[in-house]
This record gives C-alpha cells, structure tokens and sequence, in this order.
C-alpha cells in the first residue's frame, strides 16, 4: 500500500501536470496565481512576525480543514488546530522564522489553487535553541469571502541523520 507521505504529492502532482484548468482564461489564471503568491509571502512574514498563532489567520474556518504532517495526520479539523495551537504550539515554539523557495501556485478552478513549496524553519523553543527545519509543503488555497485560506495543508520533513 502506498503511503500517504508519498501518496499526496503524486495527486498535488498529478492535478498540476494538467496545462490549465478548462474553465479558466489567461488573465484568471494570472489573477489567482498572483493573490494566492501574495498569501503565501504573508503567511512567512506573520508567522516569522508574530509566532505560530498566525497560521489561523490562513487555515480556514470550515469543517473540512485538515492538515497532515509527514504523512500523519495532525488536525482532522479546525476546531483541532485551533486549540493545539493555542494552549501547546505557542508554549513549545515561541518563535518560528519561516522562508520558502521554489513556490508553484497551480489554480485548479476559480476559487481553488494546488500550493507547494520548498520551506526552511528556523524554530526557537522556550530557552532560547533555535534548531532548523527544512522540508516540502503542499496545500490547497480556496478563496473564501475573507480571502485566500488553505483548506488543507501538508508538511513533509527532511529527515537528517
């Protein structure tokens, strides 16, 4: 059985091999993917800002979010996130600088864009050691009336031994 670590990115990948969505002209594809970089570049300035409290201004407000962590899953919904962020995330990780590379925004219909990227955290803990952390994210944005939110996210961590 293939696992999910290696079964989400082949269908991120999959959706973004197509050349364009059918339902989207030019410019539309242009718009979305320029909104959504634009959430993206908010989301590392935030969170490197303010902490890991920031990513629930980008996870949206839905009963379907979820998000899973090198292939497990980590919040089944947001009610979930919220509260692990809140009272243990911000306790453990005070601290997070967050830096991308190597974006692709794919938009796969007129509120819904596949994400993915490189990133690099550099998380401190409480006293003060800060330990890196690299790795692939995917998600998928959906534009709601308060913007672009991710309705789903994926981290997978580069393992170093």
């Amino acid at each position: 059985m293939m696992s999910a670590k290696i079964l989400i990115p082949l269908i991120v990948f999959a959706i973004s091999c197509s050349n364009k969505p059918d339902s989207l002209n030019p410019k539309q594809i242009s718009d979305i993917r320029d909104s959504v970089q634009l959430m993206v570049e908010s989301i590392a300035k935030n969170v490197s800002r303010e902490g890991s409290v920031a990513w629930l201004r980008y996870f949206e407000n839905s009963p379907d979010f979820f998000m899973a962590a090198d292939g497990q899953l980590v919040f089944p919904n947001i009610d979930t996130a919220t509260n692990f962020i809140n009272n243990v995330v911000v306790k453990i990780m005070p601290k997070i600088e967050l830096r991308w590379s190597n974006i692709r925004i794919d938009p796969l219909a007129h509120k819904l864009a596949g994400i993915s990227a490189i990133y690099h955290e550099d998380i401190t803990d409480p006293t003060g050691k800060m330990a890196p952390h690299d790795g692939y994210f995917t998600g998928i944005a959906h534009q709601t009336p308060q913007g672009w939110k991710l309705q789903n996210a994926h981290w997978s961590s580069v393992v170093t031994k």
